[in-house]
């Protein structure tokens, strides 16, 4: 619990300096998308070492940058627009099929296609949201009801859970855990809604805070169903008390991500 804690302190104060400075921020992303890629694969006890590993980071880094490709002022990234990196992916991946005659097979190709998508464009629309106008209050929103949603859904849960919300795929969340996460990160979204008056009105906060911690909460179910399909509780152990990066990061990932589908951001 103290590790937890300390842990989660740490982990805010290094995010609120590194978002001050954008390609900053940038690149600390994109460092966070490679690692929590190799935990991904490491997951289904796939060697590091190998070319379908290489051919996943390659992935990775084009899918983060390609949410550059669209600003005027990174033309340079141009190349990477529209299902440029998606095709040349597969292509990669379905030549080291051949190439390995069948030692990496179309599941293995599925699994790690799968996560570089996931992991890259994750990552990609979490640093495309510093870019914004207000970008910086943005961010801090997002990360941080995110983050108070899965504090307040662990400690309401630890305390007062017992229904249980998904046992076939979490068992140890609760209903009462969720409902705790949820108020939690809409108190959060209201008091970042005052602190940053340009994002607009106050009561937009409750709604969106009710989205953000919703959809966090199927992003964190999602990466615990990856989990339980590998047989394995965490991603890794970079973090003590949270597990590893995806562990860290699984709900922002799945909210960068719908929050920009849906054109909030």
């Amino acid at each position: 619990m103290k590790q937890r804690i300390i842990t989660g302190i740490l982990g805010a104060v290094i995010f609120l300096v590194l978002m001050s400075q954008a390609w900053l921020y940038t690149f600390f992303l994109f460092f966070l998308g490679i690692v929590a890629f190799i935990e991904y694969a490491k997951m289904k006890h796939i060697s590091i070492r190998t070319p379908q590993i290489y051919i996943g980071m390659i992935l990775v880094t084009m899918f983060f940058f390609s949410g550059l490709a669209n600003r005027p002022m990174f033309s340079d990234f141009s190349f990477l627009k529209g299902t440029t990196p998606v095709i040349f992916g597969l292509i990669l991946y379905f030549l080291w099929i051949v190439l390995s005659r069948n030692r990496f097979d179309l599941f293995q190709m599925s699994y790690l296609f799968v996560g570089s998508l996931y992991i890259g464009y994750g990552f990609s629309y979490m640093m495309l949201t510093i870019w914004k106008e207000n970008g910086l209050a943005w961010s801090l929103l997002i990360v941080f009801a995110t983050w108070a949603n899965d504090t307040g859904a662990y400690f309401i849960g630890k305390k007062w859970g017992k229904q249980k919300l998904w046992p076939e795929i979490s068992p140890n969340k609760t209903i009462e855990g969720s409902l705790g996460g949820i108020l939690s990160g809409t108190f959060l979204s209201v008091v970042i809604f005052f602190i940053f008056p340009d994002l607009g009105d106050p009561v937009l906060a409750l709604g969106l805070g009710v989205l953000i911690t919703i959809v966090g909460q199927i992003g964190d179910l999602v990466e615990s169903a990856w989990k339980r399909s590998t047989g394995v509780k965490d991603s890794g152990t970079f973090l003590p008390g949270h597990g590893g990066f995806l562990d860290r990061f699984d709900s922002l990932l799945f909210t960068f991500m719908i929050l920009h589908l849906v054109e909030v951001l």
